[in-house]
């Protein structure tokens, strides 16, 4: 097709309910949109992008939009900002009477959710780049099969809808154009002021987590099967090094791929021309049951400094009939002791709040995390992301309430582990573990004595779990505005303190 003179919008809702209207740098770098923009810069298509950091009301919103000249306008769609964008798409659609689409992954698993949307003209199913770029050339030739476009769904003018079939996903990373890192404010991004830099190398996964959406993000292709996939070597490092000529400041990578060690060849093979090319200390996400000790070396070898992993529930009905993670404990701390062994720093990705969880097994994954001894624990509280297997479990059982507020803490509404119960378990999971620690430490019967003495605060009748969450939220607020000032004003201390907790070596 002739190259268009159309222009493309995308708007970006990429913030928290924490974040307030005196953010104006920061955010969030998104691999999916940075792809999009490549492919269609590249055919000619000027792209913008409008990134939100905090939640405008209409008017803040529609002053933001007369600073864009464009033709059409797509919205980057997450499922807890759902509610958001349906505002903001109504809002732009009465405004600029645009044509208008939502990607992501929302519309991807609830495509006719989105599309019902006042304002939603279509949705993009899947990967965006290619099915983007067609509907932007079609939109400027006004060609008569538009509403035609594989992987989108359409609103007629005659208010039916087309739904058009899934392309195949692209097989080949190396097919697509570097990232465009330039469609950012890449340098004032909340990774980049410390150094750091998001990337990946990989699309997809293997597994099948019920929590997850990839599970049923690999079901809406054809080819399927070919889900995960990762960049060749070569095509890897000219990512990177792309990366480091435009930023030279990175001192840090944090691989955001989901499973950073799928593929045996793969990883072993990029790990020996990461160590000889590129150095940098870097992170990334490991799965434990398909790891040795060999991969930990090799890692630590190639200037890992720290292994996220998810460990999710410490209760192994859980974790094995619920959330299909067929790893056992010895597993988990096995691998955890050559995290150690090799002076990694680790994390632990928590969750509590599932499905049929209580107290007594949320304790449970606490202990766990002794056992572990990571460096870092991070709880989240469990949400059931639309067409996940773990979300429709939930509703079966009617724990998932026919709508959730934006702003929902608790999605889960189960009589055996009340809203605050939940909270409590989220918020003092570090000083439990902490108190456990302790007790580990302490001679015999003392140590038992204590670590019984805080099973009974924490699962105990007594305890004033609704006041102890006021107190924390009051803290957390307070933390939490000390260390964005101490990262926006004092970056070498924040970095400093980096180094230090990661135990890094200053270069």
């Amino acid at each position: 097709m002739q190259t268009p003179s159309v222009k493309l919008l995308l708007v970006y809702p990429d913030f928290t309910e924490s974040d307030t209207p005196r953010k104006h740098s920061g955010g969030n770098y998104s691999e999916g949109l940075a792809s999009i923009s490549a492919v269609l810069k590249k055919a000619g298509v000027g792209v913008s992008l409008l990134h939100l950091l905090y939640e405008h009301d209409k008017d803040q919103f529609l002053e933001k939009l007369k600073g864009y000249d464009f033709d059409l306008i797509g919205f980057s769609v997450r499922t807890t900002a759902f509610e958001y964008v349906k505002k903001l798409a109504g809002w732009a659609k009465e405004a600029t009477g645009k044509f208008l689409f939502c990607g992501g992954y929302h519309p991807t698993l609830v495509p006719d959710e989105v599309l019902a949307a006042d304002g939603v003209d279509a949705v993009c199913i899947g990967e965006g780049e290619y099915p983007v770029l067609e509907l932007c050339q079609r939109f400027w030739q006004k060609d008569e099969d538009f509403y035609r476009i594989q992987s989108f769904h359409f609103k007629t003018p005659e208010g039916g809808v087309i739904r058009n079939p899934v392309r195949p996903m692209l097989e080949n990373l190396d097919e697509l154009p570097i990232p465009d890192f330039d469609l950012f404010d890449f340098d004032n991004l909340t990774a980049s002021k410390t150094g750091s830099a998001l990337v990946m190398m990989s699309r997809g996964c293997l597994f099948s987590c019920t929590y997850c959406g990839n599970s049923q993000f690999r079901n809406v292709y054809p080819n399927r099967k070919r889900y995960a996939r990762f960049r060749s070597f070569e095509n890897s490092l000219l990512y990177l090094k792309t990366l480091l000529q435009k930023h030279p400041y990175i001192q840090f990578l944090n691989f955001r791929d989901a499973i950073f060690n799928m593929y045996d060849d793969w990883f072993y093979g990029f790990m020996e021309v990461y160590k000889k090319e590129i150095g940098l200390p870097f992170t990334c996400n490991l799965r434990l049951d398909i790891m040795t000790e060999e991969t930990v070396r090799v890692m630590k070898e190639a200037g890992c400094y720290l292994i996220d992993v998810g460990v999710e529930s410490g209760d192994e009905e859980i974790r094995h009939k619920y959330l299909k993670r067929m790893m056992t404990d010895e597993q988990m701390i096995h691998a955890f002791s050559w995290f150690h062994k090799y002076g990694i720093t680790s994390l632990t990705y928590n969750i509590v709040g599932l499905p049929f969880e209580d107290l007594h097994k949320a304790l449970k994954t606490i202990k766990l995390n002794v056992k572990l001894n990571p460096d870092k624990v991070i709880p989240n509280i469990f949400y059931p992301y639309p067409m996940t297997i773990l979300a429709d479990i939930a509703r079966k059982a009617g724990f998932v309430p026919d709508v959730i507020e934006p702003g929902t803490k608790v999605p889960l509404k189960q009589e055996q582990f009340p809203e605050h119960e939940v909270l409590f378990a989220s918020y003092y999971f570090l000083t439990f573990l902490r108190l456990y620690r302790f007790a580990g430490k302490l001679p015999g019967a003392l140590g038992r004595g204590f670590s019984r003495m805080c099973d009974g605060v924490f699962v105990g009748r007594l305890t004033p779990r609704k006041a102890l969450v006021k107190l924390y939220e009051g803290a957390d607020k307070c933390n939490k505005g000390l260390r964005r000032t101490v990262s926006k004003r004092l970056p070498g201390v924040y970095m400093w303190l980096r180094r230090r907790r990661n135990k890094i070596a200053a270069a």
